[in-house]
């Protein structure tokens, strides 16, 4: 399984590949699309949703994975980076990928093993995660923190639906 993990932003939107077999997670790649600052919103967006595209094009992930948005005091902002996290979810979807939503708080748990992790600490424990890898800049790193706690979800997922099946079968041979 090939998994992008997405960081939505308006100027820095993050991107971080891994690839998962079994319980082994390897880096593949990781990055940043950058917009023209002060240009029309339009285009900014229009600037983004061809960045990524050629991002898993390149890199033919198998799923996706993009974090939630939180909301703060300012309402203009968050709509804006809400209109990027738009983006972030339907070009993988328009790649027929399958996107999962992951709050921050959970990635961090994931990746960090503590909600409230600061960005350090989400930065050292992707480096050790995955090897060392030096993410391209923090937005990256947190979209391959994304990438880890999707990879840990399907994992789990994939265990307990085994789990499941097993328990069906034998219950059906009783």
């Amino acid at each position: 399984m090939r998994v992008i993990g997405i960081d939505p932003g308006l100027r820095n939107l993050g991107w971080g590949i891994v690839d998962v077999a079994g319980t082994r997670v390897s880096h593949v790649a990781n990055g940043i699309c950058k917009s023209t600052s002060g240009g029309p919103l339009a285009q900014r967006l229009l600037s983004l949703h061809s960045q990524l595209e050629e991002v898993i094009r390149r890199h033919q992930p198998t799923t996706s994975a993009v974090e939630n948005t939180f909301v703060n005091k300012d309402g203009a902002g968050t709509l804006k980076l809400g209109q990027a996290r738009g983006i972030c979810l339907l070009v993988p979807a328009q790649f027929g990928l399958e996107v999962a939503e992951y709050a921050p708080n959970a990635v961090k748990k994931v990746v960090v093993g503590v909600g409230h992790a600061d960005k350090k600490q989400v930065l050292h424990m992707v480096k050790m995660q995955l090897g060392g890898v030096d993410p391209v800049g923090p937005d990256a790193a947190d979209a391959l923190a994304i990438a880890l706690c999707h990879a840990h979800h399907a994992q789990f997922s994939g265990r307990l639906d085994a789990a499941l099946a097993k328990a069906e079968t034998r219950k059906g041979a009783a």
